[in-house]
């Protein structure tokens, strides 16, 4: 993978009249990678996308595309890119071979390559056998499927997905990922923001972006174990109460809740019996509590639980 970065953005600023949605945004994203921008609605992740694909200008600072900067030249930015935002304008009424051949037009591809790609996107994203269907019967991961093919007919060297795998069933989510994985073997360079923080365990590198700031940046497995202290999963019927008690312990470092479960930081000092033993004398029956790995979301909600209270 080359160091040279496809995307470098300095100090870049976005407001929209009172509300500022980007604040000096420092970034790099390089060539051959899949970077992934994670974070809640309104951390600014759609903002990042929009200026980056030539869509909308800074309010101040600049952003560099494959060279190309956004303030001077958002046009020609639109050259190397493909940019599918969280609502991709499929046609419903055309089937997906309708729809690949009106994309085709609109980015100009040559006649003589057209049955060459749309074959190359039939072949990764396994549509071919829809392609007389109309893509408004397709399914919720079908149509991702179809936007992204579209998104790539013109091959672009760059690729900008939007929160792609928002509201597609996990078999969807997966098949997507895995076809990410070959467009990265084909050397196309990839930012992808999602709000699933599992997500960012596929990436090269994760940025963290909270309230418009990108708070910690880094490969996904270093992140991990930058985080202080020793991770449990707790298990109980209890588990409201279980959290109050435990919030209120000075050794309790983080508590985030996971499905059934609830994960538990604590100070490197602290012995893990304690836990079992004062919820116990609390009335709280323990299913199950066992050393756990921090996940990214562990991570990001401890690093956005101290950034609140630093501010």
């Amino acid at each position: 993978m080359s160091n040279e970065p496809i995307i470098r953005a300095e100090k870049l600023c976005c407001d929209f009249g009172h509300t500022t949605a980007l604040r000096e945004l420092n970034l790099t994203v390089n060539r051959g990678e899949l970077f992934g921008l994670v974070g809640p609605d309104g951390a600014g992740k759609t903002t990042v996308m929009r200026i980056l694909a030539g869509i909308l200008p800074p309010t101040s600072g600049n952003a560099w595309v494959d060279g190309v900067s956004v303030k001077d030249s958002p046009e020609q930015i639109k050259e190397h890119i493909a940019y599918m935002p969280q609502r991709f304008g499929l046609y419903s009424d055309l089937t997906v071979m309708e729809n690949l051949i009106f994309y085709a037009d609109l980015f100009r591809v040559p006649k003589s390559e057209r049955a060459r790609r749309i074959d190359r996107l039939f072949e990764f994203s396994r549509l071919g056998p829809f392609q007389q269907r109309y893509a408004g019967a397709l399914s919720g991961g079908m149509k991702q499927k179809l936007a992204l093919a579209c998104a790539l007919i013109h091959s672009p060297r760059l690729l900008l997905l939007d929160e792609p795998t928002n509201g597609v069933d996990p078999v969807s989510r997966r098949d997507f990922w895995r076809i990410l994985n070959d467009l990265l073997r084909e050397g196309i360079s990839i930012l992808v923001s999602t709000a699933y923080l599992d997500e960012a365990e596929r990436t090269h590198r994760v940025g963290l972006m909270n309230k418009g700031t990108l708070i910690r940046c880094g490969d996904p497995r270093a992140l991990k174990t930058s985080i202080r202290g020793n991770f449990l999963e707790l298990v109980t019927s209890h588990m409201a109460q279980a959290k109050e008690i435990l919030g209120n312990l000075p050794e309790v470092l983080d508590l985030n809740l996971f499905g059934e479960g609830l994960h538990i930081g604590l100070d490197e000092d602290a012995d893990p019996r304690t836990i079992r033993r004062l919820l116990e004398e609390r009335g709280i029956e323990v299913l199950s509590l066992r050393p756990i790995r921090p996940t990214v979301e562990d991570v990001f909600l401890s690093l956005m639980r101290h950034e609140e209270s630093d501010a």
